[in-house]
């Protein structure tokens, strides 16, 4: 059986907004195994970008527990979360979040600096990941002279710079058209299954149904309901009959 890797338990953020208290969640109790491939889907205001940052460390609940790897996120200092996110957790967005005036391998060298590797170090991991997700002969290239796609593969590649357990991709296709968005998701799935890395992904594409392990539905601040590798096949195979 594998690890939990991830652990929510009575989940609750509040946002106050002058006399008005706005509860995002509502007391979300949620496991994730390692290795798996989940993904969090909701419609807008549903709270799923509210527990993707809980579960990322970027946030911390009003009430209840976060545990990464068993440890209690609220009972780390501002530094071990610091060091959390940079050592644990790799992050992938919607917008790339590239550093324009940074070469491709510049870009996927970047957290290695503050995980102390030497510049020998991050030349040759950096090259070796961008070698992984098809872009070896772009190591110079900045992203303006990259597509979106390739722009997208370059922040996969910097999510995997210092070995995390955990991948969460906030909507990592929604800047993309069909085809290169299959491509990424593909490219996600393979470095889950060849990495044994846990994936956690925020969107709304219903590709990612298929290569999901567990789509886990966020409504109203709680979770609506969770679905299974089978499910999901089954429902894939109903829509394309249509």
């Amino acid at each position: 059986m594998a690890d939990v890797v991830v652990k929510t338990e009575k989940v609750v953020k509040e946002y106050r907004m002058g006399t008005n208290v706005l509860r995002a969640l509502d007391g979300i109790d949620l496991e994730i195994l390692s290795g798996e491939y989940i993904s969090l889907m909701g419609p807008s205001g549903s709270g799923k970008s509210t527990l993707f940052n809980m579960i990322g460390a970027l946030d911390l609940p009003t009430a209840g527990k976060v545990f990464i790897d068993g440890q209690d996120m609220g009972q780390l200092s501002q530094s071990q979360i610091a060091w959390f996110r940079c050592h644990r957790v790799g992050y992938i967005f919607q917008s790339y979040n590239l550093l324009h005036v940074m070469t491709a391998l510049e870009n996927v060298t970047l957290p290695m600096i503050f995980a102390g590797l030497s510049t020998s170090e991050r030349r040759d991991k950096g090259a070796e990941l961008l070698e992984k997700v098809g872009l070896g002969e772009r190591t110079h290239h900045r992203p303006d002279e990259l597509s979106g796609g390739q722009r997208q593969r370059v922040a996969i590649a910097r999510a995997f710079a210092n070995g995390p357990s955990i991948i969460l991709a906030d909507e990592p296709t929604a800047n993309l058209d069909t085809v290169i968005g299959r491509e990424i998701i593909d490219l996600i799935k393979e470095l889950n299954v060849d990495q044994g890395v846990t994936v956690i992904s925020a969107t709304h594409d219903l590709k990612m149904l298929d290569v999901s392990d567990r789509i886990v539905d966020i409504r109203d601040g709680l979770v609506e309901r969770i679905r299974n590798r089978d499910e999901i096949e089954i429902q894939v195979g109903e829509v394309g009959g249509h």
